[in-house]
């Protein structure tokens, strides 16, 4: 039986927590991650642990102390023509892939959000079929300009 473990602004990791929640996903995102500064970064914001007045949570799975899968959502602050949350990182750990981990990791995530997510994923990515099993549609393709 896995559990679950949230944390946010009024449930916050420690700084060992936190450092374990960085490196997993840095090691389990592969190619899709980013620099460990970037995902504390956004695992700060989900916590409440900057400047925004707006916040979101890290989820864990695990199975007894062993840590599964990571998820970081974060809030946007607006609704309707942008969904209310993002889904910023998502890792399964590399030795459970395809065993149904990411699939309960991301029904929680979904039941724990209020309002609409977005993500983003490679085209490439295998995770994207889950996504859309589970109900996640394309509606824009996104583009942006780096200054």
């Amino acid at each position: 039986m896995y559990t679950f473990k949230i944390f946010d602004a009024q449930h916050k990791p420690s700084a060992k927590e936190k450092d374990h929640i960085v490196d997993f996903l840095y090691e389990h995102l592969g190619e899709y991650g980013d620099a460990k500064k970037d995902i504390l970064k956004c695992l700060n914001y989900a916590i409440g642990d900057s400047e925004s007045t707006f916040s979101g949570f890290a989820l864990l799975i695990k199975d007894q102390e062993e840590t599964l899968g990571i998820t970081i959502i974060n809030q946007t602050g607006m609704s309707d023509y942008i969904p209310e949350n993002i889904l910023v990182y998502i890792a399964v750990h590399h030795k459970t892939r395809g065993k149904g981990i990411g699939k309960q990791l991301m029904e929680k995530a979904i039941a724990t959000c209020q309002g609409d997510i977005a993500l983003h994923v490679e085209p490439n990515n295998p995770a994207k079929h889950l996504y859309e099993k589970l109900g996640f549609t394309n509606k824009y393709l996104e583009m942006r300009y780096k200054k």
